[in-house]
C-alpha cells in the first residue's frame, strides 16, 4: 500500500474508503512490518481509530478540510497530550506529555489521524538512527543498512508505506539526510517558519520541523498545515504563508540554479555525482539555467556546527536532572548523586559526548576560542549563501556524499558519521530552507538531490521539485516489502 497523501485525500472525498478503513489498513501494515523495521516507538491504535471516526463524522457533515481523515506519524520529540514523548531516550521513557506541540495542534485541528510516534536518534543527535534507546531503525530498501538520522523512523515509515506522511525535525540535516537514504521527499523550512513550541529542543538556534512524504505535492499540503506564526515561540516568523499547493505549477523555465563546486569535489561518491548530473540534465530540458557557483566556507560548516550545536545541547539538556520529570535513579544519597546517576543512566553515549564537548566549549577560558569563534564563522557561511543568491534563484547539489551505509559501519568513528552531513549542515547555520528528493539509485539504495532556497522561498523549492517529479518517477519507487 503506497498511496500518496493526495491520493488518500481524493479517496476520502469520493467515498472510495473511509478514514477508519484507511487507518485500519495502515495499522495492519505497521503490525506486519514494524517488528523488522522498528520505525515506531509508540503505536497509538485506539487513539487513531477514534480520531478517524471523528474525521468521518466531520466529512459526513460537509465540514472536511484538506487533510481531514488522513493518517500521519509524528517524530517522537513533538509533545503529544496524553501520549509518551520519549525523544528516543531512556531518560524520557516514562514521560507522558501534558500538552500538544503547536505542530501537533495544527494537524489535530486539520483533522488528521495520528498513527503513532516514530523512532529517532536520542534527542535528535545522530546521522544514522543508531543512537535510539529503542534500538536501530532499518532501511526498508535493505534491512542491513541505516535509514539516516535523526528522523530515520519517520523517513523509513513513509518509504515502507507504514504511513503516507510523517513529521520530522532538522537540526543539521535530520529531515533531508534520511529522506535521501530512504528515497522519499522531505523539506526543512526556513528557521522560524514552523513553530518550535512543544518540540523538545536539541539546539535552539538550529532546530526546525518539517514534513516527509512521497512527493513535493504532498509536502506542499503538509507544510501548509505546519507553517504559521506562533506567539508562544519567540523565534516564530510573522511573515505571511503563501499557498504552497497553488504555486506548484509555476514551472522552472528560466530559473537560475547554482551548482556549488565545493559540493562536487573530493569526498562525493562518483556514482552519486553521476546520478545528480542526470537529474541536472532533466532540469536543463525543463528550461532551467545551470551555472557553477562557489560557497568557499563550506569546509568550515562541520566544525562550526558541532561547536554551536553541542554548546546549545549542553544548555538545553541541563533540565533533565531527575528532579521534575523523566528518569530518576534509585535511592540517591544526596542531590549530587541524584544528578550524576539519573543523567548517567538516562543519557546514551552520543548524548553524553555532545554534552561534554558543549560544556567545555562554553566554559570559562574557552568560550571566546570556541563558541564565539564558531558564531563568527557561522556569519561567514551565511554571507556565502547571500552572495550566491545575488546571481541564482536556487542552489542544487547532492544531499549526502554516499548512500545509506550498513548498520554498525560507522559507530566507532564519530567524525566519519558527522561528515555524512557535510552538504546539509550549512543550511541550518544560515537558517535557509532546503529539501531532498529522490533522483536515482546506487547499489540498490536511493540517492537524494538537495535543493536550497533563499529565505522563506519554500514555494520555489516545492515548485522546482514538483516540476522534476512530473518528468521522473523516482519518488514513485517503493522497496520490495510484501503487502
Amino acid at each position: 500500500m503506497t498511496r500518496s497523501v493526495i491520493e488518500i485525500c481524493e479517496g476520502l472525498a469520493t467515498g472510495e474508503f473511509s478514514s477508519v478503513e484507511i487507518t485500519q489498513d495502515y495499522l495492519a501494515r505497521i503490525a506486519q512490518h514494524n517488528p523488522a523495521l522498528n520505525c515506531f516507538i509508540s503505536v497509538t491504535g485506539e487513539l487513531a481509530l477514534e480520531q478517524a471516526r471523528q474525521a468521518d463524522t466531520v466529512r459526513a457533515a460537509g465540514n472536511a478540510g484538506a487533510l481531514t481523515g488522513v493518517p500521519i506519524a509524528h517524530k517522537d520529540l513533538f509533545c503529544t497530550d496524553g501520549v509518551r514523548t520519549s525523544c528516543g531516550s531512556r531518560i524520557l521513557d516514562n514521560f507522558i506529555a501534558p500538552y500538544d506541540a503547536t505542530v501537533i495542534e495544527q494537524f489535530n485541528q486539520g483533522g488528521t489521524v495520528m498513527l503513532g510516534k516514530t523512532n529517532m536518534d536520542e534527542f535528535a543527535m545522530g546521522s544514522s538512527n543508531e543512537n535510539s534507546y529503542y534500538g536501530s531503525v532499518a532501511n526498508p530498501w535493505n534491512l542491513k543498512h541505516v535509514p539516516g538520522g535523526s528522523s530515520g523512523g519517520s523517513a523509513a515509515a513513509v518509504a515502507a508505506g507504514l504511513a503516507p506522511a510523517a513529521t520530522g525535525t532538522d537540526t543539521g540535516g535530520s529531515i533531508r539526510q534520511p529522506a535521501a537514504f530512504c528515497g522519499v521527499t522531505g523539506i526543512k523550512p526556513t528557521y522560524g517558519r514552523v513553530s518550535r513550541y512543544g518540540m523538545v529542543a536539541f539546539a535552539s538556534s538550529l532546530d526546525q520541523g518539517g514534513p516527509f512524504a512521497r512527493s513535493a505535492e504532498d509536502c506542499a499540503l503538509l507544510l501548509q498545515t505546519m507553517a504559521k506564526f506562533d506567539p508562544r515561540d519567540s523565534t516564530s516568523s510573522e511573515q505571511a504563508v503563501p499557498d504552497y499547493s497553488a504555486g506548484l505549477g509555476q514551472g522552472i523555465e528560466g530559473l537560475k540554479i547554482g551548482l556549488p563546486k565545493e559540493y562536487f569535489a573530493d569526498g562525493l561518491d562518483s556514482r552519486i555525482a553521476g546520478v545528480i548530473e542526470t537529474a541536472i540534465d532533466e532540469l536543463r530540458k525543463l528550461g532551467a539555467e545551470i551555472k557553477e557557483i562557489s560557497l568557499p566556507n563550506t569546509g568550515l560548516s562541520i566544525p562550526t556546527y558541532y561547536v554551536v550545536a553541542m554548546a546549545e545541547c549542553s544548555s538545553n539538556l541541563s533540565r533533565f536532572d531527575g528532579v521534575r520529570f523523566g528518569h530518576r535513579c534509585e535511592n540517591p544519597v544526596d542531590l549530587e548523586d541524584l544528578y550524576k546517576r539519573s543523567r548517567g543512566e538516562g543519557f546514551g553515549a552520543e548524548v553524553k559526548r555532545r554534552i561534554l564537548i558543549g560544556t567545555y566549549a562554553l566554559s570559562a577560558g574557552y568560550y571566546d576560542a570556541y563558541y564565539l569563534k564558531a558564531q563568527q564563522l557561522r556569519r561567514m557561511i551565511k554571507d556565502d549563501f547571500q552572495s550566491a543568491f545575488d546571481s541564482v534563484d536556487l542552489i542544487l547539489g547532492p544531499t549526502t556524499p554516499e548512500v545509506a551505509f550498513e548498520i554498525g559501519a560507522k559507530t566507532d568513528d564519530p567524525v566519519s558519521m558527522y561528515l555524512q552531513d557535510i552538504y546539509t549542515i550549512s543550511l541550518n547555520l544560515a537558517g535557509l530552507p532546503g529539501m531532498s528528493l529522490p533522483v536515482g539509485f546506487v547499489d540498490g539504495l536511493p540517492v537524494g538531490m538537495q535543493l536550497i532556497g533563499n529565505y522563506f522561498d519554500e514555494a520555489g523549492l516545492l515548485a522546482a521539485a514538483h516540476s522534476y517529479q512530473q518528468v521522473s518517477d523516482w519518488h514513485l519507487q517503493t522497496p520490495g516489502l510484501t503487502s
